[in-house]
């Protein structure tokens, strides 16, 4: 079920509706669960059973972790639950791909028959339930919480409805509470708080899920056919014209994604329920690192504290830091699709993150240099980070190798052919007015800090007048069918 559809506006009415008359909590959570596989179901059908599959199987694997009474058992059970969830993961996500590239190679080397595809389905969400899951067994084997004692909770916090196909990435240990939060600080046992739809929550939740209707569907959706026009067949096409749609794909993909998590945080936060922020201004970030700090944060700190610190993060030696960085970020790749384009997209993040490691421990003063504290330093620093990230767009969007090389070579080895270029922005100004639109509200929201929040506390009637505006561009931003969101495929 898209976001952006009549559906999920239908869908979303009842939901609050039904949770004014429940009065008991219980019955709210068996509700909003309900309300989860439907909304689950709504999309992918049978494969529903592979998310009660794998809240089945951590929810016990976390009781028994928790009860084991030797480090050496525990460790064997998480290896166990680990092993489910990566080896359904696996096998639905990287089976078809892993056998495309045996028959690759197997005609090259004159290994024998091919296997035939297996043409499996991929479960939406499943990238994203697994890492959530994976959070509780892994809390629960590190100490950080005890298991849950109701199921119902364990698959509220699986299936929330909000998050459940694209993130955030949610973390057991910072939602499971919120369903056991006390009323008034009472300790009786049943004395918890229930879904209370409150106009302070309204209000923020409102204005959260406006503002990400207004990136998916005003800026993101009338991007997204200049994009295609660039890189759909980009062989012939000038320099200029492909950073111009590296550039644009950068916008679309930030609206598109983040459009998408501010729809989730407001529909969460209408129920009373807070999820972590998943972007901060990525495009003001002044160096990899900081990038990463800034985009897709709840999968940068995931893999921060689940990947790169097990591998031994930055605590050996320097040589290992940088192939850890690197082996993170290859790892990130892979996971956002079973394709090399998005291999090598995480590998040039690995490389920019190792690179940038290695010249901040090879010339320290570099680093502290007076210079790169100016403003005018500020922006170089800026400049740089963003030409190579928006280098690494491009990979990210073109699957054809032949295009991707051509589109890179492009990108790093600038030519113009000013008739060339000027037809093509002639023929795409509505596109680039929309860009240029963006680029002044990204820099007011980077200007004004807490800007949402600013948003949602003005005067009521300034409030109404603000939401009508952005629904009015949204439905007139509406042709045909809505667009998916782009990491519905992740």
């Amino acid at each position: 079920m898209l976001f952006n559809t009549i559906d999920f506006i239908i869908f979303f009415i009842v939901i609050l509706g039904v949770f004014v008359l429940i009065k008991n909590r219980k019955f709210q959570h068996v509700f909003l669960l309900l309300a989860s596989y439907f909304f689950f179901y709504y999309t992918s059908n049978y494969l529903i059973t592979l998310l009660i599959f794998t809240t089945i199987w951590d929810y016990y694997f976390g009781k028994a972790i928790w009860n084991a009474d030797n480090i050496q058992r525990k460790k064997i059970l998480l290896i166990c639950s680990l092993a489910g969830n990566l080896g359904l993961l696996g096998f639905f996500k990287y089976t078809d791909f892993a056998i495309t590239q045996f028959n690759f190679f197997g005609h090259y080397f004159d290994l024998g028959h091919q296997i035939p595809l297996l043409n499996l389905a991929l479960p939406i969400g499943i990238s994203f339930y697994t890492f959530h899951s994976i959070t509780y067994t892994v809390g629960i084997y590190r100490g950080q919480l005890s298991p849950v004692k109701s199921f119902t909770d364990y698959a509220i916090f699986v299936a929330f409805f909000p998050q459940l196909v694209a993130g955030p990435i949610l973390r057991a240990k910072d939602f499971l509470p919120q369903l056991r939060e006390k009323i008034d600080g009472l300790e009786v046992g049943t004395q918890f708080r229930r879904i209370v739809i409150t106009n302070a929550n309204l209000k923020i939740g409102i204005t959260l899920m406006a503002i990400g209707f207004f990136k998916k569907m005003v800026i993101a959706d009338n991007i997204s056919p200049m994009v295609g026009d660039v890189f759909n067949a980009p062989i012939g096409v000038d320099s200029f014209t492909i950073i111009l749609g590296s550039i644009a794909f950068g916008i679309q993909i930030f609206c598109d994604f983040s459009g998408y998590t501010d729809i989730a945080l407001g529909a969460a936060a209408i129920l009373g329920f807070k999820m972590p922020i998943n972007f901060n201004k990525p495009y003001f970030a002044t160096s990899p690192s900081d990038f990463w700090r800034k985009w897709h944060i709840s999968l940068s700190s995931w893999l921060r504290d689940y990947l790169y610190i097990p591998l031994g993060g930055s605590h050996k030696s320097k040589t290992r830091t940088y192939l850890n960085l690197f082996i993170t970020m290859f790892l990130g790749g892979l996971w956002h699709g079973a394709s090399w384009n998005f291999v090598l997209w995480g590998i040039l993040h690995g490389v920019y993150l190792a690179s940038h490691k290695f010249i901040v421990d090879k010339f320290p003063l570099l680093g502290n240099a007076k210079f790169f504290k100016t403003k005018l330093g500020w922006l170089v620093s800026l400049l740089i980070t963003q030409y190579f990230v928006f280098l690494a767009w491009i990979p990210f969007r073109v699957q054809n190798v032949d295009f991707m090389k051509y589109s890179m070579m492009k990108y790093v080895l600038v030519d113009f052919h000013t008739s060339s270029t000027l037809n093509f922005i002639l023929s795409h100004r509505f596109h680039i007015v929309i860009m240029v639109g963006f680029v002044i509200l990204h820099i007011i929201s980077y200007k004004i800090p807490h800007l949402r929040e600013r948003i949602s506390n003005v005067k009521l009637r300034y409030w109404l007048v603000f939401l009508v505006g952005i629904m009015l561009c949204v439905f007139f931003s509406y042709e045909g069918n809505p667009e998916a969101f782009l990491y519905f495929k992740f």
